[in-house]
């Protein structure tokens, strides 16, 4: 079957989509050789009918409180009944009265107890109660830290008057000025939670700071250039032993700025995408856990932000380890995923069907990549993370960047 892959377009109708659903499903009955044409066609259309499922088939969230009501009613539960999930009784109250959002250890208690969506739920962590309109207390910033770090000037006893002062200069440096509310950017992911706000948004100064210091030596960025496409062309640059380098350079090169910052204490994070005021988009890393495969899908989920997700006044924050149903992670999870292993190759190969180190590499070569994300595959979906432990490019990380004169770490 020779069909062509730039014979493909978008599908605007039903009766496109119902086309191609056939195609796929003749394809896939077929079994097309691994790189072959055929093999890239349903790559291709099974990206193409996914868009169009999205768009067309959009899922409508329910209010979260709502949600949380009728779940009670559904299974007879009374609001004593949610204390293990809120933790008091004033809580439940307070947040089933809008007067307190959701932290995020309340949403996957209710996610797991209840089985109502976290992303039902997400909603309701951004109510504005009446201690969010209060002022910014300072002193909550993790000073020391900063401090250590070198990030602000140690603030002696005498200076301490200066607190807000310096702490406030710092952030508004970096674009970050807020109000009596909330900061100016919006925040998306999984990373904040109301104990590592300040600290969170420290960090992100910090970031946007040293991107600016990094500008004269990055290129021009060309929003049409990101793709599919340039994905899988960062992400085959894993197989080298100084990948990780050589993809900071080619995004450097096609005007994203990266920047290597250890997460601050009391915040789980693995990384963050951006755009500085002036446009220029920014992607942080934390190398939270100095692993290969680790690294890259972190790398390349952030990539698929800036792609895909980010405005003006949007940042993303990651804790690839928190399960979301947000559609814009989910989407840059599907992006990383496919730009390192398509899923119908996946499912096919012998790495998926009988893994061992042999499949392992020997899938891993023919697709261009390092062995340790296709055993950092194996582990997330089998939950075993005792698999292959000794495959994932364990303390592989680290020392090239600190190695490089360039990032700091």
């Amino acid at each position: 079957m020779k069909t062509g892959i730039m014979e493909a377009k978008v599908i605007r109708t039903e009766n496109q989509y119902a086309a191609y659903l056939n195609e796929v499903e003749k394809l896939i009955s077929e079994g097309p050789k691994l790189n072959s044409e055929d093999s890239e066609r349903l790559e291709l259309l099974t990206v193409l009918l996914e868009s169009y499922e999205n768009s067309k088939y959009p899922v409508e969230t329910p209010d979260p409180i709502d949600a949380i009501l009728f779940r009670m009613n559904e299974k007879g539960l009374k609001q004593a009944d949610l204390i293990p999930y809120f933790g008091t009784s004033s809580r439940v109250s307070e947040v089933l009265n809008r007067k307190r959002p959701l932290t995020v250890q309340m949403i996957r208690a209710l996610t797991i107890g209840l089985g109502i969506s976290a992303d039902t739920l997400v909603g309701a962590s951004v109510i504005e109660t009446s201690s969010s309109k209060k002022s910014v207390d300072w002193s909550k910033f993790p000073i020391k830290e900063m401090t250590r770090r070198g990030w602000i000037e140690n603030i002696g006893k005498a200076a301490k008057n200066n607190l807000e002062e310096v702490v406030k200069g710092f952030i508004a440096d970096a674009g970050l000025e807020f109000g009596t509310a909330s900061f100016r950017k919006r925040f998306y992911g999984e990373a904040e939670t109301p104990t590592s706000k300040y600290a969170l948004h420290a960090w992100l100064a910090r970031v946007i700071q040293r991107a600016r210091v990094r500008k004269p030596n990055i290129g021009h960025y060309n929003h049409d250039e990101m793709s599919l496409a340039y994905l899988k062309e960062l992400a085959q640059l894993s197989r080298f032993e100084t990948g990780p380098l050589l993809a900071v350079e080619q995004l450097e090169n096609s005007g994203i700025s990266v920047i290597i910052e250890p997460a601050l204490k009391g915040t789980l994070l693995d990384g963050a995408a951006l755009r500085d005021t002036d446009g220029t988009p920014i992607i942080g890393l934390t190398l939270r856990y100095d692993r290969l495969d680790h690294f890259w899908f972190t790398l390349i989920h952030e990539v698929a932000h800036i792609w895909k997700h980010v405005g003006e006044n949007e940042a993303f924050l990651d804790d690839l380890e928190s399960s979301s149903e947000d559609r814009k992670e989910a989407e840059a999870n599907r992006l990383a995923t496919e730009a390192f292993i398509p899923r119908v190759q996946w499912r096919r190969s012998d790495a998926y069907r009988a893994p061992d180190r042999s499949t392992i590499e020997r899938f891993a070569k023919d697709l261009k990549i390092h062995p340790a994300i296709v055993a950092g595959r194996l582990r997330r979906e089998t939950e075993n993370y005792s698999l292959f432990s000794d495959m994932v490019g364990q303390n592989q990380v680290r020392q090239l960047f600190l190695a490089d004169e360039n990032c700091e770490v």
